[in-house]
This record gives structure tokens, sequence and C-alpha cells, in this order.
């Protein structure tokens, strides 16, 4: 079941998408222009003249804007989707399939091998980021009022900030739904906006335009390494926001996104920061906040700074729904706890709601807010968790094009090496923010780390300790046959983690009421690493004898199992089995430390901890809790 939107679409659905492309995907980026141009000129090399540095500047975002965004990920990242969908996980499933030509057996690893734990540091990075960055686009938005009125002191701009994002994070439960078919509209005036500001400063000055010149760039990058480093982590605020080209690609299309950003988004953030770089060639003292003095006094700031403060929420809303859907298909390819998932829209199943990572988010931003007090302190911290996902965006591309699409080592490793080299002296260039903050986002992303692989880890244990001796079929159906068994009448389902093995709560269910029920489902839930399978195709069903059925459910990682649908499907295979009346019989888990698991101790007790915090399994398959039956399993690590 491919995710991919049409490509055959009428007019009317293509514009639907383009402008749904331009207020999801490109609300990051397009908030960039408001804090970007004055960290570059604020961090400019000692001794270089301002028109010199202006037009260096200017030459260096719009060519890290072509580099990066055009040729990296519309012409080349976005190709690599797995079944329609994009993002850091769909890149994990894409280095794990074998090409259709390859004729060797695939190599069985033993634990995460290099590859998963690269992905898994990248989506840890993606969820510093999405701390940080609502953080520092509402307060940029924010700091408007400044150039308004002096009357707004940073202060208040700063609890103004934080009653927004509270306001925002506090909406969340609602979901997008009414509000999701205003983005693409006001951010296409955002990006209107933008252009017709600076093609109105750029007709002032028009020399800016020899900044499409990479050598001005360049000469400012051959000064001395650390006035370098500082302007480069300066400069990559351009392109904060452009892996959401690849991890939002499923909901419309390379096409679609691809039509936004060259329609609206790129040739609007070009006009702006080179109309910024001819304001500031004739006003120097406008370098404090370029972005919104440009605007004229009066009604015209005023509404720029409205339209501001709502396209900072719009990305804010882009980067915490995407963090909804990163946890959920964390989730569901075994790399985090099970948490309530609420579904906001009835029509969408990705348009979902996590109270647990709302909270966080809501938290560790407000808290951000108040650390850093201004954009200008938060820009200081802001790139190196941006900067490192982009670089094992490039990596993980490199393994794709080189395992799944058979690319020349000559072709590929040139390519993405140069790509590499771009990433590597951004990172190296942020490399220097850890003291001045940057310490915050890699904070959470390694918290983030440690609980991915820990959880994968002991669920690896666990499995193995559970299912390694489990019954065969064939011992079963002689337990099912013992005349000392009393069969009684109703239906069973028994949750089981493998598709062969046999759960131990049937055993222990045995053990303590010496009777079964006459129709029993031995039910295993698989989440394949492609984004969607089509329904005729999730359900697998084997009768084994006396009563007994294995059901395999396959789902794809950004789909959420339906257990009450699940079982009508079953039904309709003539299994005798009644909806309103099955019992569904779950193990408890209870990890006790102390055993002889390959895990630190430290790790054996966070499992235990996030074991037992995790949404149980009753509740995360959305079922009526009078049918459910848990029986515990100590089990010691």
């Amino acid at each position: 079941m491919s995710t991919r939107p049409p490509l055959n679409a009428d007019r009317r659905t293509q514009l639907a998408l383009t402008l749904g492309a331009l207020g999801i995907v490109f609300g990051d980026i397009g908030t960039s222009p408001l804090y970007t141009m004055r960290e570059c000129v604020a961090h400019l090399p000692p001794g270089v003249p301002l028109t010199a540095g202006v037009l260096g500047v200017c030459s260096l975002m719009f060519w890290a804007l072509v580099l990066v965004v055009c040729l990296k990920y519309l012409l080349l990242i976005t190709r690599a989707d797995n079944d329609g969908e994009g993002g850091i996980f769909a890149l994990l499933a894409l280095i794990h399939q074998r090409s259709p030509e390859a004729t060797t057996p695939p190599r069985t690893a033993r634990g995460p091998g290099a590859a998963v734990i690269m992905i898994l540091v990248g989506a840890a990075l993606l969820y510093g980021d999405g701390v940080i960055t609502p953080a520092i686009s509402v307060l940029g938005a924010a700091e408007g009022f400044s150039a308004i009125s002096p009357d707004f002191t940073q202060n208040h701009i700063m609890w103004l900030a934080c009653g927004i994002l509270a306001g925002l994070f506090l909406l969340q439960h609602h979901g997008t739904k009414r509000i999701g078919g205003i983005f693409g509209p006001v951010m296409l005036a955002w990006f209107l906006a933008l252009g017709a500001l600076g093609a109105w400063r750029l007709a002032a000055a028009p020399e800016i335009l020899w900044a499409l010149d990479p050598r001005p760039g360049l000469a400012l990058l051959v000064q001395k390494p650390s006035a370098v480093a500082v302007l480069l982590g300066a400069v990559v605020l351009t392109i904060t926001g452009a892996e959401a080209l690849y991890a939002d690609m499923g909901h419309f299309g390379r096409r679609y996104i691809t039509l936004a950003w060259y329609g609206a988004a790129f040739p609007g953030l070009v006009l702006n920061y080179f109309g910024q770089g001819a304001y500031l060639l004739g006003h120097p003292a406008a370098a404090e906040n370029p972005f919104f003095l440009m605007a004229p006094a009066g009604l015209a700031r005023s509404l720029l700074t409205g339209l501001s403060i709502v396209a900072a929420i719009i990305a804010s809303q882009a980067l915490i729904s995407g963090a909804y859907s990163l946890t959920r298909q964390a989730i569901q390819l075994g790399y985090f706890p099970r948490l309530k998932v609420n579904y906001t829209n009835a029509e969408h199943s990705g348009q979902i709601y996590l109270p647990l990572v709302n909270t966080c988010l809501a938290l560790g931003c407000i808290y951000t807010v108040l650390q850093f007090r201004s954009s200008a302190n938060l820009a200081a911290a802001y790139g190196i968790a941006v900067t490192g996902t982009m670089a094992i965006t490039t990596v993980a591309f490199f393994l794709v094009i080189r395992r799944r699409w058979r690319w020349p080592l000559g072709l590929a490793a040139p390519l993405c090496g140069f790509f590499l080299l771009v990433d590597g002296a951004f990172f190296a260039a942020n490399s220097g923010k850890i003291t001045e903050g940057g310490w915050f986002p890699l904070a959470i992303a390694g918290a983030m780390l440690v609980i991915m692989y820990t959880w994968k880890a002991g669920r690896d244990e666990i499995f193995a300790r559970v299912y390694s001796h489990s019954l065969t079929d064939a011992e079963l159906i002689d337990i099912a046959q013992s005349r000392h068994l009393v069969r009684v009448s109703g239906s069973a389902v028994f949750f089981v983690g493998t598709p062969r093995g046999t759960p131990i709560s049937l055993l222990h269910h045995i053990k303590a009421n010496r009777s079964l029920h006459r129709t029993v489902i031995l039910l295993c839930v698989l989440t394949e690493e492609v984004p969607a399978i089509h329904p005729s195709e999730q359900l697998v069903l084997h009768r084994l004898g006396e009563g007994i059925w294995r059901a395999i459910a396959r789902y794809g990682y950004m789909q959420s199992p339906n257990i009450a649908e699940l079982a009508a499907r079953i039904r309709e295979h003539q299994v005798p089995l009644e909806p309103p009346s099955t019992v569904f019989i779950f193990n408890r888990e209870m990890i006790i430390p102390g055993g002889n698991a390959p895990l630190w101790d430290w790790q054996k007790r966070l499992y235990g901890l996030l074991s037992r915090n995790a949404n149980p399994a009753k509740d995360y398959y959305q079922l009526p809790p009078s049918q459910i039956i848990e029986i515990g399993l100590p089990l010691q690590l």
C-alpha cells in the first residue's frame, strides 16, 4: 500500500498539495530570515568592510540554499523514498533492503549494527532540534515588537513568547484538522511578503546581486579559521529546516514539495535575504534587527510582526507534528516504549497527538525561552543538532545508493563526499557552540538515544529469553488433546511476540486453570520496515488444529494496529470467533535486575523503569477493559 500522493491529480488537488507542502514543509526554513542576517553580520570576520561582508554573507546564504536544499535534498535525497515515505527511519529501512540484483545471501547481524546506531543518533538529534526550533522561531517573531516600540523590553518579549508556546501546546489535543487548512495560504502570504519586501529594498541597491557570484562568499572563507567557523555557524541558520523536505515527503510527495519550493519558498527567501543585504548597505545601523527595520515604520511593520508570529506558530506546529510522527515510527519499529496515541482526525491516521511527547516538548521549549531569553542567545546554541542530522542523512544515503541501488563506488563516493564535506564544515563550525548552549540540544539527543538503544536492547533480550525455548506447534496440539485439559466454550486471543512462538501466558493459563477455550488465536502483531501495508496483505492465518489458529498481522511503521477490526476480519475466515465475548490475554512483564543479561546495571534499571511506565499493550491496542486478562511474567535481566 503506497502512501505516495497522486501524480495525475486534478488542478485543484495539485494546488492543495502544493499549498500544504508550503505550509507544513517550509515553515521552519521560512522563518529563518527573522534572525539569520542579523547573526551573520554580527559574526563577520574582524576588519572586513561592511560592503564586502554583506555581499559575502548573501553569497554564502544563496549557495547554501542551492547546494543543500536544491541539489542535495530536492534533487537527490528525496529520490530515496520507501514506498513514498521519507525520513530518517525510511533510510534505515532502505539500508536493510537488498537490491533486486543481489545474489549473495544477507549476512546475519548480531545486535544493532553501525548503520542502526547511526540512524538512531540522527533520530535523537531531531528531538533536540524539535525543542529548540519552536523556541527560536517564536522568540525571533516576538522581537518584532521591539522594532515597533522601545517600550517592549526583552523581558516582555520573553514572556510573550512563553505565552504563545504554552497556548500552542495546550491546543494540540484538538489536532490540526481545523487549522491545517489555513497553513498553506498563510505561508503563501508570508513568502509573498518576504519576496515583496526584499525586492523593494533590492531595487534601491541592485549591486547586491553580485552576491549571486560565489566569489564574494569564498573571499570571506579565506579568513582565519576561528573567524570562518563563527561565521559558518551563523550561515547554517539559512538552511535549518531542510530536513523537513525529506521527512514530510510521504504527506505531499516529491513533486509538490518541489513545486512549493521553486514556486514560492526559494524566490521569497532569496529576495528577502538580498533585500536585507541591500538595506544594510545603506543603513549600517540596522544590523541590530534588519528584518523588521527594513519594513516601513507604522502599520506595515506592525502587520509584518503579526504575520511573522503566525508564521512562527505554523513552523512550530510542523515540528511538533513531526515529533509525534517520529515517535510513533520509533514505537512501531521497537525502538521506543509504547505511549498513549490519540487520533485527532478519523479521516487521516497521520494526524495524531501523543500527550507525553507534547508535555515534554512544551516544558523543553518554555525552558529554552526562559534560559536563553533572546533569539540572539539561542542562535548561539542552534545548528549543531541540525547539521549532525544532515551529515548522518548523507552517510545513510551513501549506504542506500551503494547497497540498494548498486551505484559504482567511483560515482557514489565523490558525490556523497562533496555533500559530506559541506555538512562537515557546517557541523565543525557549530561544534564551538557547545559551551555557549549547544550542549542543550545534544543533551536532549543523548537522553533520547540512551532510551531508544536501551529499549531495543532490552526487548531483544526479553524476546530471546521468552521464545528461545518455546513449545512447537505439535507440542501445543498434544497439550490441547490431553484428557486432563477441559475445553471451555468461548474464544481467547493470546498475544505472542514472534510468528512461531507459544506465548507463556497461554502455558500459565493452562497450568493455573487446567482449561482452554474451544477457540484459541495466537496473535502476533509485526511492524514491517515499510510505511504501510495494504489491508488485503495484513493478515495471514494458519489453522494448527484442535481449535487453535495462528494469526500474523503485519503493519507498516506509519500504521497503528486496530485489533477490533482485525478480530472481525479473522472471523470472516470462518473462525468461530465472537469479538464481543472474546477475551484478550497478555503477558505483563515484571523486570527484576540482577540477572546475567549482557546489559549494564544502569541499563537494566532503566529498562525496568521504561517497562513499568510504558503504555500497557491492552491500552495501546484500544481494547475494552472488560475483555482483557493480564498474566504476570517475572523476568530477571
